[in-house]
């Protein structure tokens, strides 16, 4: 009776000890299966390899340009004495400044269609123009609109800005009360311009301060900065169209910029600036 016990008690044991060897063994293989995945897995993170059937990344076709897609470039200019030109002795202006760098930065042909512009223009004129058949059938035939349009809105060549004795200190407030309004209209503006020409790259030459000097408390900056920036806005709605910031070009070069004969308009210096600076946002 003992000795059946006694080898129960053994075959129970030997069986004991081989399901517990068998455990042991299974995890152990299990363990180095996991270790062998693992640092297969990372080593694939950490130094990918291109397999014959595994196609990489690429960067997206860069989209060709309006400027490389034309065999020639055509520009209708509308607005004020700016874009007419007026303070420079050349007769270029900043136009027929982006004309000629235009065109030696493309190889390509360049032609100022027709230039539109008119010393003295305000914002209520030009819209009136842009209501005209023959102002519309030139801007549809354009690949590069430029135009400046506000300035005599706003300064009024200095109708009522200055006070005192000698009529040399800056008064801001005439000019504040002229942005509201002259908004309205840029506004009715780009869309007279959208609807002539919706794929042709508008570029509006924004305002500077041509008074820097003589507003030392540079209150009609902030008039400027509310007429760009309100601008800016509107542009910002239209795919192709883009503000040409001026103010920077001139704030610190004011005497050096701007025409000796009226301290209003640019001079050819300041005039071959803004073309650069035209040339550049095209690029």
């Amino acid at each position: 009776m003992n000795y059946a016990i006694y080898s129960q008690e053994g075959t129970f044991l030997r069986s004991s000890r081989f399901i517990w060897g068998a455990i042991g063994l299974t995890a152990s293989i299990t363990t180095i299966v996991f270790a062998v995945g693992f640092a297969y897995a990372a080593n694939q993170i950490w130094f990918p390899k291109a397999s014959g059937t595994l196609q990489l990344a690429t960067e997206a076709p860069k989209k060709e340009s309006m400027i490389d897609s034309k065999a020639k470039l055509q520009i209708v200019a509308l607005g004020d004495s700016l874009t007419a030109g007026t303070g420079d002795n050349t007769g270029k202006g900043y136009v027929g400044r982006v004309r000629e760098k235009l065109e030696k930065e493309t190889g390509k042909p360049v032609f100022v269609l027709n230039n539109l512009a008119i010393p003295g223009y305000r914002s209520d004129q030009l819209l009136a123009d842009l209501a005209l058949k023959k102002t519309q059938d030139a801007l549809a035939q354009a690949d590069i609109i430029l135009l400046t349009i506000g300035g005599n809105d706003i300064f009024a060549g200095g109708d009522g800005l200055f006070t005192g004795d000698n009529q040399t200190e800056f008064n801001p407030e005439a000019a504040v009360s002229r942005v509201g309004p002259a908004l309205d209209k840029m506004q009715k503006i780009l869309e007279a311009i959208n609807k002539a020409n919706p794929k042709a790259t508008v570029m509006y030459v924004g305002l500077y301060h041509p008074f820097l000097d003589l507003d030392p408390k540079q209150e009609g900056s902030l008039i400027v900065q509310r007429w760009n920036n309100g601008v800016f806005e509107m542009i910002n709605r239209y795919p192709q169209m883009v503000i040409v910031p001026t103010y920077d070009l001139f704030e610190q070069n004011l005497i050096k910029y701007l025409s000796s004969a009226d301290h209003f308009h640019p001079n050819g210096d300041g005039y071959e600036r803004i073309a650069d600076r035209i040339l550049q946002i095209l690029k």
